[in-house]
């Protein structure tokens, strides 16, 4: 592929994140090691994700399209809000190993799938459509340099480092 395109890039987070979720709630009530490893994984990737989004690749649009503090990109940090919310309550239960955040899970997943749709249905590809290939490259750039310091601890204290896989 001759150029790296943001819809199918972020695309793919989303799936895999969402495998993480799904992981994590596969596992709570039988083992709940495994279960916090998969949220933590998830949480992380999440917010990482989300910091791609609000510091990297909105602002980079929105000054291209001439639409900053209004439009599809001010609708989804307003969302964004909504998920990090949602994920910090959950992270609260996990963090006292308490499996019954059936109803957060379900509230976030309720924001995220909507979120989600209309990032990968029309936003994203919007995106690609209007930023060049020059400005694509420096998105991807820019978010290679998004680590786990920024994130903060999950799950018991730790700090969290590193780049999602690739």
């Amino acid at each position: 592929m001759d150029k790296q395109l943001i819809a199918p890039y972020y695309e793919a987070d989303h799936d895999r994140l969402d495998g993480l979720f799904r992981n994590f709630q596969s596992s709570k009530r039988s083992d709940f090691s495994k279960a916090k490893e998969s949220f933590r994984e998830f949480k992380i990737g999440l917010q990482r994700h989300i910091i791609w989004e609000e510091e990297i690749l909105f602002p980079l649009f929105e000054e291209k399209a001439g639409m900053k503090g209004m439009g599809p990109t001010e609708v989804m940090r307003q969302e964004h809000r909504q998920i990090k919310n949602l994920l910090e309550a959950i992270h609260h239960k996990v963090a006292k190993q308490d499996p019954g955040s059936d109803a957060e899970e379900t509230a976030l997943l309720e924001v995220l799938g909507a979120h989600n749709q209309k990032e990968e249905k029309i936003l994203y590809p919007a995106i690609d459509q209007f930023l060049s290939d020059q400005d694509r490259e420096v998105v991807f750039r820019r978010m290679k340099g998004v680590r786990g310091e920024e994130l903060g601890s999950c799950c018991g204290g730790h700090q969290e480092t590193g780049s999602p896989k690739e």
